[in-house]
């Protein structure tokens, strides 16, 4: 049944509601473009008035703030006459401030002195009354701050006949005004809404009678034809239930089963073979290409910067992003015979009848192709990039297991290489691999067994050879390998996270040792400690260090802490890091410094006292006058910043002549002595004079 009422009601009511929000808006903004006119106005007049009484003063004040700083604008007599003359004649007028600009945008001038030597620059109307236009900002009446009623007029200062001068701020107060206003407007809203309820109520007493009459003959019509319509229902379904329910029964059970044979050999969020179906359909291929004497590729894809997407924008975008990935894969890669997720970003694709490795690459750089387009998920555009490892049946392997294992470790060769390559997979890297796992664990055996030191190269005046520090260098000497170089372990444990571990450990070590110098009379003026980027990254590295200064009892100025241009670009947040680590008297520097990206804007910002330049420039002494020439710049700019200077790899004395003539402080390398153990720095160090 048609419900007339509701209709009626609802309809009426959305007409009123517009109709009275449309009168409401259009009386507002009529009162508001009125008031903005007439303040306005009234502002331009105060303008002119104060012109023309205090125009000598004005001018005054203008023209002698050039090169005054903010503690100077409020001084002086000028500024003195012009607020005198201003409370003269802006009393009882309702202006509650002028300010006066001067071109730069400075507030040169102000009735309100907390606003004296602040920038309008930002300030629209500034701009606009500088290049010559009057122009006023309107309170908003939602505002309910201190300046919710102050209409404020910026006018161009004229001298010598043309604008450009300067600009005159007034403000005035509409509180009353708007006050009024609001109050007009709710009582012509309270007339109007009252008409139009009267004329509702009128309408909907008719409609309502209406309604009634309608009701009661569907009433009637209803019971007879639910009466029919009741026996007849009652017979049909009858004789459809017993079909429908045999028919649910059967499409219940073979949807079912399809569903569970879906999910049993398709990645759920991807919908690409899952692990088990592509191990299957792996080993058929295997078979077919052994019986037909044919070789078959397998390409295991790593998404390069997916963790970084998934942990800062969520796991919900990123596995959008991964349906993405495997639709663009599938969209506009024309050799893969199959494709699977494997898990993760991990995916793996088999090309099968390859004639040639060409083929294989071909099908490796559409693979790396269909990431060149950013992916346009939750309003992000993402930019990814893939890592291939390439395995070949049957040079390669004979059973999925082998492939599969050998083109993962092809893939991370590809991702050493830099993101968005491919590797083939070769037999040296199973047996590099099977190094690094190897030297990984006999790394963490050479903590917990003592074959690890530390070992001190000095760091000494450049001026007079005084020793004023050492940098505390690691050494291993392993059972097994024997000496092993820090290049060959230090990158291994980076990359394995072992390194928080043994940098703790170092800066333990080398506070130790400095300490018990100290207790037999020798003392180490400083030691310095390199740290790397997954020490900072790690939230308790300040408590840690702090606990290890605690517990060795070195002062903090004793400790420098060298860190590289990378691992501040790589740290989140690293300036406020740095700074916590200066607040506690720990000596920065930044070390290898000019071999990186180096930027002036965040160097002035970094909390570091010292640069070192790196060996490869100070190579260069004597015969390369492009090094010597960054040399000389790299001293320029550390005297211009008040940084020290340390030099490393100093070999000969010619370098470190030329150093010391250059500006720099300190000298570390092979001309006063290599990294040693502690006791032949003792033993060699401790016999010269301080």
């Amino acid at each position: 049944m048609f419900n007339l009422s509701r209709y009626f009601s609802t309809l009426s009511l959305i007409l009123i509601g517009l109709a009275a929000g449309l009168l409401g808006a259009t009386y507002r903004e009529a009162s508001q473009a009125q008031l903005t006119v007439l303040a306005e106005d009234r502002n331009a007049a105060m303008a002119r008035v104060l012109e023309n009484a205090l125009g000598t003063p004005l001018a005054a004040v203008v023209a002698s703030s050039v090169g005054k700083d903010a503690s100077m604008l409020g001084e002086g007599g000028e500024a003195q006459e012009l607020q005198s003359g201003i409370d003269s004649l802006m009393r009882d007028t309702g202006v509650v401030e002028v300010s006066v600009y001067n071109r730069l945008g400075v507030a040169v001038f102000s009735s309100d002195a907390a606003r004296v030597g602040s920038s309008g620059l930002d300030l629209p109307g500034f701009r606009a009354a500088l290049a010559g236009k009057t122009t006023s900002e309107f309170p908003t009446p939602e505002g309910n701050g201190s300046d919710a009623g102050i209409f404020t007029t910026f006018l161009p200062i004229t001298g010598e006949g043309k604008t450009g001068e300067g600009v005159l701020a007034i403000r005035q107060d509409l509180s009353p005004f708007m006050v009024s206003q609001r109050q007009t407007m709710w009582l012509g809203t309270g007339v109007v809404m009252l008409v139009f309820a009267g004329l509702f109520l009128a309408q909907l007493m008719v409609v309502r009678r209406a309604q009634g009459i309608l009701t009661e003959q569907a009433e009637r019509i209803e019971a007879a034809r639910s009466t029919l319509e009741a026996q007849v229902d009652a017979r049909t379904e009858e004789l459809r239930r017993t079909n429908r329910q045999l028919k649910d029964e059967i499409a219940e059970r073979v949807q079912a089963e399809n569903k569970l044979n879906y999910l049993a050999y398709h990645d759920p969020l991807t919908g690409l073979a899952n692990r088990r179906y592509f191990i299957e359909r792996l080993e058929s291929s295997l078979v077919d290409a052994a019986r037909q004497n044919r070789r078959l590729a397998v390409l295991f894809i790593d998404l390069d910067q997916f963790k970084q997407v998934n942990d800062s924008l969520g796991h919900g975008i990123g596995d959008e992003l991964l349906v993405s990935v495997a639709s663009g894969l599938c969209e506009h890669v024309r050799l893969i015979d199959m494709i699977a997720r494997l898990g993760g970003d991990e995916f793996i694709c088999v090309m099968e009848s390859v004639r040639s490795d060409d083929e294989v690459v071909t099908l490796a750089r559409e693979v790396i192709a269909a990431f060149d387009t950013p992916f346009h998920i939750g309003g992000h555009d993402l930019f990814l990039s893939a890592s291939i490892g390439i395995s070949v049946f049957p040079n390669d392997g004979s059973s999925v297991e082998e492939l599969l294992r050998n083109a993962d470790t092809a893939m991370y060769r590809a991702k050493a290489a830099g993101r968005g390559h491919f590797q083939f997979y070769t037999p040296e890297m199973t047996r590099e691999a099977q190094e690094r796992i190897r030297i990984e664990m006999l790394l963490r055996r050479a903590l917990e067994h003592g074959e690890l030191s530390v070992h001190l190269q000095p760091q000494v005046e450049s001026t007079s050879g005084r020793l004023v520090g050492a940098e505390a260098l690691i050494r291993w000497e392993s059972p097994e390998l024997g000496s092993v170089p820090p290049t060959r372990f230090i990158p291994l444990a980076e990359e394995t996270g072992i390194i928080i571990e043994l940098g703790s450990w170092v800066l333990r070590e080398s506070c130790r040792q400095v300490m018990r110098w100290q207790a037999s009379g020798f003392v180490l003026p400083q030691v310095s400690v390199n740290l790397s980027v997954k020490q900072l990254e790690r939230p308790e590295f300040i408590a840690v260090l702090q606990e290890i200064l605690e517990e060795t009892g070195l002062e903090p100025s004793r400790l420098k802490l060298e860190i590289t241009e990378s691992v501040v670009l790589a740290v989140q947040d690293a300036f406020s890091l740095l700074e916590r680590l200066r607040k506690l008297g720990i000596t920065l520097a930044l070390d290898d410094f000019g071999t990186g990206y180096s930027s002036l804007s965040y160097l002035k910002m970094l909390p570091v006292q010292q640069l070192k330049i790196d060996r490869s420039f100070v190579t260069g002494i004597g015969h390369n006058p492009e090094d010597e020439a960054i040399i000389h710049s790299v001293m320029a700019l550390a005297k211009s910043l008040d940084f020290e200077v340390v030099a490393e790899g100093v070999e000969t004395e010619a370098q470190a002549q030329f150093l010391s003539q250059t500006g720099c402080h300190q000298l570390q390398g092979f001309l006063h002595g290599s990294a040693v153990a502690p006791a032949e720095f003792r033993a060699r160090w401790a016999a010269l004079p301080a």
